[in-house]
């Protein structure tokens, strides 16, 4: 096992990763941005080195500075988290050459997974139900054309690279597609270097599913069931929850086989996702491959709630050699496990990362809560790093018991200084369709009229907590947001 691994992120997943490595015994290495100085996760680990300036170029995509910050300090392994170069297969090998583990996939499961047309090729080879589709070795727009008419309208134009829902491009009539294919080709090579397109047709109501699986270097591979990630925005998650609603046993035991057989299928080892769009619900639906995360994903928690196993743990394990501990037989789900994501952003200004000074945050502490966040009380939320400050889980012996848990915990979850979408949230959990599980990824575009307030007045509760701030906060308690509070509120010329 080893003896000191460098955490080669920020944020609550690098506080995450450390507070896994304290329990193991395992000394810790930050990294850190000078916009990072005084974050939390620097004050976690054993020891912490400066990597560069504020924009990720300079610090936490800078390869030379990680590798460099992993040599000096002794570190044995490193580990990405998610984002930055989690899927960087070039990094996973440039940490080989200098004689450190990366705790995730080899760089060449990861070089096969990391192209999505590859990654269809491959999931077709593995017998892995993929969307209809055409992927034209000729770029053209002719040729992109042709496949669309192929395929029938209406189509989705999709990248080969990246993610994140960059560059993808709805089309439902052929007489826009020049302009698509132009459009999406520009993003595409923008965003990823690269402009290559192809084609799918366009599952109009679908649900986001996803899988999680874990392998070793032994050849085993074994899933640990499903994510429900419909709720979106821009392709990007706000809420997830465990078991899906829309998946019965016997769709779980198709699903979860074809994720094993796309892993098995890439060499993978460690920790991964497997994504899939759904059609229908019950024994009959349909799924169709999306992509595979060659990470660990942010709603990693969800999974460890309801299967009382450590993901990180595990990947640490995987990566030192040892073999997965468990057979498929033997992981079972216990109750029912929502995640929501807050976020420094504002939802009336199209979701508009907010940064500033927390004036107020106290996290909720009550039974069944998990909070994960790599911020406190007097901390700057940049404005150089992705908006998510939290994830907030609730688990519950059943789904509903899980949603009145979570909407209970953001009721006492007081932030100021910043706008964030706690409220957003809160109208989430009790939305109609959300309590009787009928969701898809259109769920906050068709839902957005009564998920997202108009009034700015200021309620009474948001004015007492901002009156205690005031006076120097140090009378402020959780239930400072027992009733109404609102974060979005103005106050004093404040926006909060």
């Amino acid at each position: 096992m080893f003896t000191r691994i460098l955490v080669a992120n920020r944020g609550e997943i690098a506080v995450r990763i450390l507070r896994t490595c304290r329990v193991m015994g395992i000394e810790t290495v930050a990294v850190y941005s000078d916009a990072d100085a005084r974050a939390l996760h620097v004050t976690l680990a054993d020891q912490a080195v400066r990597i560069g300036g504020a924009a990720p170029a300079e610090s936490y995509l800078s390869q030379t500075a990680i590798l460099e910050a992993a040599r000096a300090t002794g570190a044995q392994a490193v580990h990405p988290g998610y984002g930055f170069l989690s899927e960087n297969d070039a990094f996973a090998a440039a940490c080989a050459t200098a004689g450190l583990t990366f705790i995730g996939p080899s760089p060449d499961a990861m070089a096969k997974l990391g192209s999505k047309t590859a990654a269809r090729r491959l999931a077709e080879a593995a017998g892995v139900p993929v969307v209809p589709g055409a992927v034209p070795d000729d770029q053209s727009d002719a040729a992109l054309i042709a496949a669309a008419t192929q395929v029938g309208f209406p189509v989705l134009l999709k990248p080969s690279e990246g993610g994140g829902g960059i560059g993808m491009k709805a089309v439902h009539a052929a007489a826009d597609l020049p302009g698509a294919i132009a459009q999406a080709r520009r993003e595409a090579d923008a965003a990823f270097g690269d402009g290559t397109l192809y084609v799918e047709r366009l599952v109009t109501k679908p649900r986001h599913v996803e899988f999680q699986v874990l392998g070793d270097r032994h050849g085993t591979v074994v899933h640990l069931f499903e994510r429900e990630c419909s709720i979106q925005r821009r392709h990007q998650k706000v809420l997830e929850e465990t078991p899906s609603t829309a998946v019965t046993p016997a769709l779980r035991a198709r699903m979860g086989a074809a994720a094993v057989a796309l892993a098995k299928a890439a060499g993978y080892s460690n920790a991964g996702t497997v994504e899939f769009l759904v059609e229908g619900t019950g024994d009959r639906a349909s799924f169709y491959f999306l992509e595979m995360n060659a990470r660990l994903q942010v709603e990693h928690p969800i999974t460890e709630a309801v299967t009382g196993v450590d993901l990180v743990r595990a990947q640490i394990e995987v990566a030192a050699g040892r073999p997965v501990p468990w057979t498929q037989e033997q992981l079972t789900q216990r109750g029912h496990a929502i995640e929501v994501r807050v976020c420094a952003e504002d939802p009336r200004q199209g979701f508009l990362p907010q940064a500033g000074v927390l004036a107020l945050y106290r996290e909720p502490a009550m039974p069944g809560v998990r909070v994960d966040s790599g911020v406190y009380e007097g901390g700057e939320v940049s404005v150089h790093y992705d908006s998510l400050l939290a994830k907030l889980v609730a688990w519950g012996e059943t789904r509903e018991a899980a949603r009145l848990r979570a909407r209970e915990a953001l009721a006492h979850y007081p932030i100021l200084g910043i706008r964030t979408n706690v409220p957003l949230l809160m109208r989430l959990l009790t939305h109609d369709r959300f309590v009787a599980g009928d969701l898809d990824t259109h769920f906050l575009d068709t839902e957005a009229a009564s998920l997202i307030p108009a009034d700015d007045s200021p309620t009474a509760d948001a004015r007492a907590v901002a009156a205690i701030v005031r006076r120097g906060g140090s009378g402020v308690t959780a239930t400072a947001a027992d009733t109404s509070w609102d974060p979005w509120a103005s106050l004093g010329g404040r926006r909060v």
